[in-house]
């Protein structure tokens, strides 16, 4: 028995060093020996290019970024081949000069029904478009100094507005790495298939990851501060010139907010008073072909807006579960759910629909006073199947009993942003054109007195309260329902059991 375990002991050797050898022996492709300074002086893109282009033909490899200021213009990222940044490495996107200019924008295949940002991705700092098996990874840095928030005046120019962007792709990872100052996008991923986004940390002047009709994606322990724009936002617009779903996405373990840009990663973390930073997580803006089986878990919003679920110009956004969020100072809306028809899409395009939807387990303190959480179809088309349950959200208050009878206008058409909407007539919810509601174990509170009611609903078509607390001055109802059909709350603190068959400017 003792010569079997020392036989087995010897071929587990040999496999492991037979393993270290292969990995040893991996092709790697050092940018420094293709010419590169890392100085960050002299322009290295060429270099950087050439080890891809040599890696590439080989059959695949490594391109490796030791320490240093790599000083670059557009990158072209081809199939099986990744680049590696070591601690200490920097890539920089370069000032456009006229011996350094990033690619010109290609005509886009549909230009019409999104932001042009969307339609165009050449002109970006490292690109990949019709590639398959590549990465990018490392403790390293890539820097988007010469970036720009916007090129739609100057596309001539050759200049750059993106650090990341890629289209019709398959079998890509970016794990490790830092984007200081990403430009329009840190990550603008379109048709970007089987992909992972894992532990990469974003500081930037707008959106951090946006994903775009892709499928089998999973975002995990990545830290977006975006006090400009989008921490994590998934949608699923035309630029392919056809809806093209965006389905089996998973986000977890992220944390976003909206601190000035660059005290994230210098650790100051400091709030600009009297701004409404963004840094969220939304679903939408632009939503043409479908969001399909998308699960969102255990993230943190962290002084920045709060969580968006939009459809807007027919997309079908179904089957969605969201839990475990905590959120903290918090600039508007905590909860915005929204079906409207701004129809950004061609003529006759469908309407959209969204349904099959659960949010669960979610605490916000310190949430702004002027919006409850906004939930609003539109006139004839319903937000269907929504289930909210174990959520405790404590508002600053101060509602008045004039905003009381605030109308909320229906703006059907409009860019679905909550503080369009203006003030609700509720401080907790304000529910509007919704389909087969049910809330359990929900809990509002105030930080200081609100004179309004703590849940509006207005149109709505069945409705299941159980176990809801909810705080409130003396006078004060618990619920105003107006236009509301099968209405049912249970073992409610402060109201009684109750099934309502019709409600007309009702308060319980």
């Amino acid at each position: 028995m003792k010569a079997l375990y020392n036989s087995l002991a010897v071929i587990f050797f040999m496999l492991g060093s037979i393993t270290q050898a292969s990995a040893a022996d991996a092709p790697v492709y050092n940018v420094k020996k293709y010419g590169a300074k890392g100085d960050g002086k002299h322009i290295d893109t060429k270099a950087i290019d050439q080890a891809i282009t040599e890696a590439a033909a080989a059959g695949g490899g490594t391109v490796y970024f030791p320490a240093g200021d790599y000083l670059s213009v557009t990158i072209h990222l081809k199939s099986n081949v990744g680049l590696f940044i070591e601690q200490g490495a920097t890539i920089v996107a370069a000032e456009p000069s006229a011996e350094a200019k990033y690619d010109l924008p290609e005509k886009g295949l549909n230009e019409t029904y999104q932001d042009y940002g969307h339609c165009h991705f050449h002109n970006s700092l490292i690109v990949g478009e019709n590639i398959h098996d590549v990465s990018i990874m490392g403790p390293g840095r890539i820097w988007g100094k010469g970036l720009v928030r916007s090129d739609r005046d100057k596309p001539q120019d050759g200049i750059g507005n993106k650090t990341i962007s890629m289209k019709l792709c398959r079998n890509v990872i970016f794990k490790d790495f830092t984007i200081a100052h990403g430009g329009w996008f840190c990550f603008l991923l379109t048709a970007v298939d089987n992909t992972t986004i894992d532990n990469i940390k974003m500081d930037t002047n707008r959106d951090g990851i946006d994903l775009i009709s892709s499928k089998n994606v999973h975002i995990a322990n990545c830290t977006v501060n975006s006090p400009n724009d989008d921490g994590i936002v998934l949608k699923c617009d035309y630029s392919l010139n056809y809806p093209r779903a965006l389905e089996n996405v998973t986000i977890t373990n992220c944390n976003v907010s909206g601190y000035k840009e660059g005290t994230l990663l210098d650790g100051t973390f400091v709030k600009e008073e009297g701004k409404s930073p963004t840094g969220r997580i939304k679903l939408g803006t632009e939503s043409n072909g479908g969001f399909k089986n998308i699960t969102i878990s255990n993230c943190t919003f962290d002084y920045c807006r709060g969580l968006c679920l939009e459809t807007v110009d027919g997309a079908a956004l179904e089957d969605v579960a969201i839990t475990n969020l905590t959120m903290r100072d918090i600039t508007n809306t905590p909860i915005f759910v929204r079906l409207g028809a701004r129809q950004r899409a061609p003529e006759g395009f469908q309407n959209s629909t969204l349904r099959r939807v659960i949010i669960s387990n979610v605490v916000a303190y310190n949430v702004s006073a002027k919006q409850g959480a906004l939930i609003s179809g539109i006139p004839g088309h319903d937000i269907e199947d929504l289930t909210l349950n174990n959520i405790r959200i404590y508002f600053k208050g101060g509602g008045t009993k004039e905003q009381i009878s605030t109308k909320v206008p229906d703006l059907i058409k409009s860019y679905p942003e909550p503080d369009q909407f203006g003030t609700t007539p509720s401080y907790g919810f304000f529910i509007r054109n919704v389909k087969d509601l049910k809330m359990s174990d929900v809990e509002v509170n105030f930080l200081k007195a609100d004179q309004r009611p703590a849940f509006a609903l207005d149109n709505v078509d069945g409705a299941d309260f159980q176990h809801i607390r909810a705080q409130k001055v003396e006078g004060a109802s618990t619920f105003i329902l107006n236009s509301v059909k099968n209405f049912k709350v249970f073992n409610s603190t402060g109201v009684a059991d109750a099934k309502i068959s019709n409600a007309d400017n009702k308060t319980l």
